[in-house]
């Protein structure tokens, strides 16, 4: 399929592009899905909220754009096989990959019980890889691709109460430059954005052990340079950039959105 047949709008940034956003229920996923579609791409928005990524459908067609939505745990690797054959079935192949779903389970860590660990490893890291290793046939056979993993300011610095967040955000840089490196002269390229502190829901449960949202927001910039949150839209734009051709240059670059924060 050449991309002139291929579908989404034209004139766009992503315009013949299919893509798949992982997580796209709420937050940052959301704003990504989002961002993807209004700038041409068609969009298979996936997220284990069935009524989150529903809404983010809703939204996006009324808008005049092309999605469709998949209630997927990444955690599952045939829920991960399935919905890269989804996109497949419908739209011929898939050209972007943006691996976003994640949880953010803060906790002092002699106290944290083995379900947490292993729901934020499954989720976090092995549903990246999962997602990887489902689509890269895929892309091969399309001739390239761009994959993209969400993963966080915390794969470079950790704070406090995030030892295993940030022990499978770190797993995620290292997937990102693996996977870069391994195919690199086959047309897929793989890059991570490490956001700083978002505006979203997954941060709030952190937030309470410091003390309070509005707590961390008065005092932000103690951490964040730029001295406020960022929002969804703005990781989004990073990773529409990314995801595009414009970035055809980059390929296991660790992309910091953070506020300045990992340049103290």
């Amino acid at each position: 399929m050449s991309a002139s047949e291929r579908p989404g709008g034209s004139g766009g940034r992503v315009s013949g592009k299919v893509c798949v956003v992982t997580g796209a229920g709420s937050g940052i996923g959301r704003a990504v899905a989002i961002r993807l579609a209004e700038e041409g791409g068609a969009v298979l928005c996936a997220d284990v909220n069935a009524d989150g990524v529903a809404d983010t459908v809703r939204q996006i067609r009324a808008a005049g754009g092309d999605a469709v939505d998949r209630v997927v745990d990444v955690a599952d690797p045939a829920a991960v096989d399935a919905m890269i054959g989804a996109a497949v079935e419908r739209w011929g192949g898939v050209d972007v990959l943006v691996n976003n779903a994640g949880v953010n389970i803060p906790g002092v860590l002699h106290e944290v019980p083995n379900e947490v660990i292993d729901r934020t490893l499954d989720v976090n890291v092995k549903g990246q890889i999962y997602g990887c290793r489902a689509v890269i046939p895929v892309m091969l056979a399309r001739g390239g691709g761009s994959i993209v993993n969400v993963a966080s300011v915390n794969g470079i610095v950790s704070e406090p109460f995030l030892a295993i967040y940030s022990a499978s955000k770190g797993a995620s840089v290292m997937l990102t430059k693996g996977v870069a490196l391994d195919y690199a002269k086959q047309g897929i390229r793989c890059n991570v954005v490490c956001p700083g502190w978002v505006d979203t829901p997954i941060n709030y449960a952190h937030a309470e052990m410091l003390g309070g949202l509005q707590h961390v927001y008065d005092t932000i910039d103690s951490f964040q340079p730029i001295g406020r949150p960022g929002e969804p839209r703005e990781i989004a734009n990073v990773v529409l950039f990314l995801a595009s051709d414009e970035a055809s240059f980059m390929t296991g670059s660790v992309v910091s959105a953070d506020g300045g924060m990992t340049a103290q």
